[in-house]
């Protein structure tokens, strides 16, 4: 069994887990994880060397590992810093578990503090160790892949920014480097395994075996590279969410454009429950009115409790772009009631990326990446805090008349599909205490206003803080036994409610408007609430306050006029206030009138402002002709290419002539006076390697040019360009060259057999005689306007080719890739070259 299979089974490991990087801010991670990695490594190639039992060498790197960690993280409690003992055993299970802590803690990319770095390290090196066992000792390299996926996995699941094509080429090229090795060690069974191509100074003999390893490299490399281009010319559907911007679950840390999202509910009750009301934020309003202001909206019940769907923000939707998008559900015509707001968040506030807003808000001026989710208009951020930050908002709240809620539509269906849903085992009492409650009600707007009534009047209902839980038998507690509870309980409570009547429904969690304290609005910590959000064809979400105010509950909730049943007055009209009479000054208005101010985000919707793209994905068509368009541009490459490379050899040809100067060289007796007498021949050029046909003029580049006077140099570059221009027409018209003929006789042969008009033939002959003439002669001499030849002969190999021919000489030419063949072959004898570096010297043997 050789060690080479041995190296680059660690080699592939630690090219898979350069990926972790977008996970931490640090790189201690990297080293401990390479140091892990060494060491496994070190472990197989001796237990290679020594032929120890396939089962015992996973055991010896376990314990190897073992070692180098508590050598790392519990040095102190180790005996000579190094052997493990009880006490280091313990201090490195208390590093665990405070690392998970701190991961479900911290948002990525997270701190690579000891207890994460412990974590990381040993991950990699048990992955290591599979890898090994895998491809080494049980010789499945294929299946060596399977850990390695697991490692890739974990960066490319959390993070929702796309990672870095290095980090990916070089994960792949680990891997097809494992198979690699693996394969040599197969073929090596069989013999020597000896290269099929040319490399510098030999020529090794063939075998089948190196061009079938050959073939297999150039699938990987064609494979990796496919797997970088292809999926930017392929159009989705929707976004791949490794090329989005969103935030994790609870707990769920993620890359920098990630987020971790506490537990609202908790959250909630935690801060109600503080003996001390501190300052959360304070706000001026332009209408000196109070706000909810809300931070996260929860639209999934499980039948235990109420989670969020993780929010995505998409570059276009960065609050510094402009308005925000327009809020689901809402059309011109409703009135509305703005108000600006300036808000400033306390410094005592740790860990906060959810911006407190009034819903819905209009526009965000805050410092920082702040985006919004489009479906529900939060705004977070990855990368920023809200603590001390000061920003401003406007907002224009829904003001709708009773008329246009009941006379509301039927939702769509993607609002039917994500806010009608609610858990098959929901008990029955529930839907029935639903039905029962609204029973005298038509219209799904009567049955809120119905249901929120009942939670805060003759339900019969009241507040306490000591209750908890929103599940089942929860629920069934509140709404039929105790009926005591806090906000939570309510608003969970009216939302199922809510969705049992067919009203879709979910949960907000935010802050009341607070308390006015001169002209300033206080939040603390007692105004956390929760209340429900009912949706409305038309008009859109708005909030209902089902939690009982006053003295019997949360003092400074208050539900919104539109929610309020009108008294049994009928000269009183409608409950709704008109908005004109309750707004300042300071509000404006928006309502069909044309002549009234418009609501930047209705004007966004309509598309006469629309500072930012507003829809949900962009259109399918203009991502198909970009990637067609795209697609054509490399496909052109050579064409490029190959018309530089003509410009370049055209320019050297049509250089002027330089002055005289002194010769460069000492006259001999019998010398000729021209100067020209000694010219030895250096390059002025090299030769390019794919030209090494063995026809003589194929050296054409080493013409004796290297200590003759300027104008001999002048005249050996341009006849090397012409040269070199030569060959390629010849190639890329399909015409060949036969290693034994002269230049002369190959001028003679091909304007035979394409039939050269006269003046071809004689350009083609003086090109080819003018090389000779650099190569043999003496005095070389002027060789004349070769560019004018090289045009001519251009044409009539054109002239003579078939149609197909010329247009692949145009756009594909053969020249041009054949170098592109010769490149990759380079690279490929590099890796042959390493491959074939050997890891001991072989014993030598007597006889």
């Amino acid at each position: 069994m050789s060690m080479r299979l041995s190296f680059f089974s660690g080699l592939a490991t630690a090219a898979v887990a350069v990926t972790l990087y977008p996970l931490f801010a640090g790189s201690s991670w990297l080293w401990s994880s390479l140091g892990a990695i060494l060491l496994i490594i070190a472990t197989g190639l001796l237990a290679t060397r020594y032929r120890l039992p396939g089962w015992l060498t996973p055991l010896a790197q376990l314990t190897v590992l073992w070692v180098y960690l508590t050598a790392s993280f519990a040095a102190d409690d180790a005996w000579a810093r190094i052997v493990p003992t009880r006490d280091a055993f313990f201090t490195l299970a208390e590093l665990t578990a405070r690392g998970f802590d701190d991961i479900q803690r911290f948002a990525a990319p997270v701190p690579d503090n000891p207890g994460i770095t412990l974590i990381t390290a040993a991950g990699v090196g048990l992955i290591a160790v599979m890898v090994d066992a895998l491809a080494v000792r049980a010789r499945r390299a294929a299946l060596a892949g399977l850990p390695l996926l697991a490692l890739f996995i974990v960066p490319a699941e959390i993070v929702a920014e796309p990672l870095a094509w290095p980090a990916f080429i070089l994960a792949a090229a680990g891997y097809t480097g494992l198979l690699a090795a693996d394969g040599r060690e197969r073929v090596g069974r069989w013999g020597r395994a000896v290269l099929v191509r040319r490399t510098r100074g030999t020529a090794r003999p063939a075998a089948d075996a190196g061009g079938l390893r050959l073939s297999g490299k150039r699938v990987g490399v064609t494979a990796i590279a496919l797997a970088i281009v292809l999926p930017a010319l392929i159009p989705t559907l929707e976004p791949n969410p490794l090329f989005g911007f969103g935030v994790g679950g609870p707990g769920n840390g993620r890359n920098g454009n990630t987020i971790s999202i506490p537990n609202p509910i908790v959250s909630l009750k935690g801060q109600l429950t503080l003996p001390d009301n501190a300052t959360v934020l304070t706000y001026r309003s332009s209408d000196n009115l109070p706000h909810y202001l809300r931070m996260w909206s929860l639209d999934l019940f499980t039948g235990e409790q109420w989670t969020m769907t993780p929010p995505t923000g998409r570059p276009q939707d960065r609050v510094e772009n402009g308005p925000l998008p327009p809020p689901p559900g809402f059309r011109a015509g409703v009135p509305t009631k703005r108000a600006q707001m300036n808000i400033q968040i306390s410094e005592d506030i740790d860990d906060l990326q959810f911006l407190p807003l009034p819903y819905p808000a209009t526009e965000v001026g805050a410092e920082g990446d702040w985006r919004a989710d489009r479906s529900t208009l939060m705004v977070f951020s990855t990368r920023d805090y809200a603590e001390g930050l000061q920003y401003t908002v406007t907002s224009d709240q829904p003001a709708p008349t009773r008329d246009l809620l009941q006379a509301a539509g039927p939702p769509g269906p993607e609002v039917v599909e994500r806010y009608l849903e609610l858990p098959p085992d929901l008990p029955p009492r529930i839907r029935q205490l639903a039905r029962e409650v609204t029973a005298e009600e038509v219209t799904p707007y009567d049955k809120a206003v119905r249901l929120q009534e009942w939670f805060t009047g003759d339900g019969n209902f009241s507040y306490n803080l000591q209750t908890q839980g929103h599940g089942n038998s929860a629920l069934i507690d509140f709404l039929i036994n105790s009926r005591v509870g806090y906000c939570e309980q309510f608003a969970a409570a009216m939302a199922v409610m809510a969705r049992v009547l067919d009203i879709p429904a979910r949960v907000a969690i935010g802050y009341t408007g607070g308390t006015n304290v001169g002209g300033t609005w206080q939040v603390g910590t007692h105004d956390s609430h929760a209340w429900p959000e009912l949706y409305f064809e038309g008009v859109g979400w708005l909030a209902f306050e089902p939690t009982p105010a006053g003295a019997l509950g949360q003092g400074t909730a208050r539900p919104p006029d539109y929610s309020v049943p009108p008294p049994d007055d009928p000269a009183t009209g409608d409950a709704t206030s008109d908005p004109s009479e309750s707004a300042s000054p300071d509000e404006t208005t928006s309502t069909a009138d044309p002549t009234a101010p418009r609501n930047p985000r209705l004007e966004d919707r309509e598309g006469t402002l629309a500072p930012v793209v507003t829809e949900e994905d962009p259109p399918v068509a203009p991502r198909i002709g970009a990637g067609v368009a795209l697609l054509v541009l490399l496909l052109l490459v050579p064409a490029l290419v190959r018309t530089l490379a003509r410009s370049r050899r055209l320019r050297t040809l049509n250089r002027p002539l330089p002055d005289p100067g002194p010769p460069a060289v000492r006259l001999g007796p019998g010398a000729p006076a021209d100067g020209t007498a000694g010219i030895t021949g250096a390059p002025a050029e090299r030769a390019d390697p794919a030209d090494r046909t063995g026809h003589p003029m194929a050296g054409i580049t080493g013409a004796r040019t290297g200590q003759g006077d300027a104008r001999a140099r002048h005249y050996a570059a341009g006849v090397a360009a012409a040269w070199a221009e030569l060959d390629d027409l010849l190639y890329d018209y399909g015409v060949t060259r036969d290693p034994s003929e002269t230049p002369r006789t190959l001028a003679q042969r091909v304007s035979q057999q394409h039939g050269f008009d006269p003046k071809a033939t004689e350009s083609l002959r003086h090109i080819t005689t003018v090389a000779e003439r650099m190569l043999f002669a003496r005095t070389p001499g002027d060789p004349g306007l070769l560019s004018v030849d090289l045009r001519r002969v251009r044409r009539a190999l054109a002239a003579t080719a078939p149609r197909g021919r010329r247009i692949r000489a145009t756009l594909m030419p053969p020249s041009t890739l054949r170098r592109l063949r010769a490149l990759g072959t380079r690279l490929l004898d590099g890796w042959d070259r390493l491959e074939s570096l050997r890891l001991r010297r072989p014993r030598r043997t007597t006889p």
